[in-house]
């Protein structure tokens, strides 16, 4: 790939911008005021703006391997406490892919050094679940399920944020969980129930003096 080109398409994305709309970049330099909050994959063929049809300044978007929300992750927390106390979005999703490359590695057991901490993180998901996993005898039915209780699983450590249960409770913030189904291209809701979920571990996890 000849890196130049990239200048060459931003000179040409600029003039279809200010053709379009003239003061499109003064605008934008204005400030931001996203209502999302989108938690993804960093894979490179999962988008986030794009494949939600939003454009710049429409949403406030982290990216990392297999779309994770550890509690000892410094930059989710940084980013959810900044999208959430300061910018005051009113969504939070966490958006997973099917045959996503972390969660296909979290499966296997392989040594993959400096990879090792953070798909320990994606292992638990499955430590948690693994009798539910285990049952399914399809492997590529297992991987997806897999997906979509990863994602699950994150947006409960996002409802354990200080920050989010402050927002859920005073401004009724609300939490989506979703997946991306790169064969069709489809955003799919996966429709989480977190009251369900949430009931059995929320006295742990509630932080009363919110």
């Amino acid at each position: 790939m000849d890196i130049q080109q990239i200048f060459e398409n931003n000179k040409e994305w600029v003039a279809q911008r200010l053709k379009a709309e003239p003061d499109y970049f003064k605008k934008l330099s204005e400030g931001q005021s996203p209502k999302i909050l989108y938690i993804g994959c960093s894979d490179s063929r999962v988008t986030s703006e794009e494949l939600m049809g939003m454009g710049p300044g429409d949403v406030f978007v982290h990216r990392n391997i297999a779309n994770m929300v550890p509690n000892s992750d410094l930059s989710s927390m940084s980013v959810i406490n900044y999208a959430v106390e300061h910018l005051k979005v009113d969504h939070v999703v966490v958006c997973g892919h099917y045959y996503c490359g972390g969660v296909k590695a979290a499966m296997q057991s392989a040594d993959l050094g400096l990879l090792n901490p953070w798909l320990r993180n994606i292992r638990d998901v499955y430590r948690i679940h693994k009798d539910e996993l285990n049952s399914i005898k399809d492997e590529e039915a297992r991987y997806k399920k897999f997906v979509e209780l990863n994602v699950q699983e994150q947006c409960v450590n996002v409802i354990k944020t200080a920050d989010v249960q402050k927002a859920i409770r005073t401004r009724k913030l609300t939490v989506h969980g979703w997946v991306f189904d790169i064969h069709s291209g489809k955003l799919i809701d996966l429709n989480i129930d977190f009251e369900k979920i949430l009931q059995n571990i929320m006295e742990i996890y509630r932080l009363d003096a919110l």
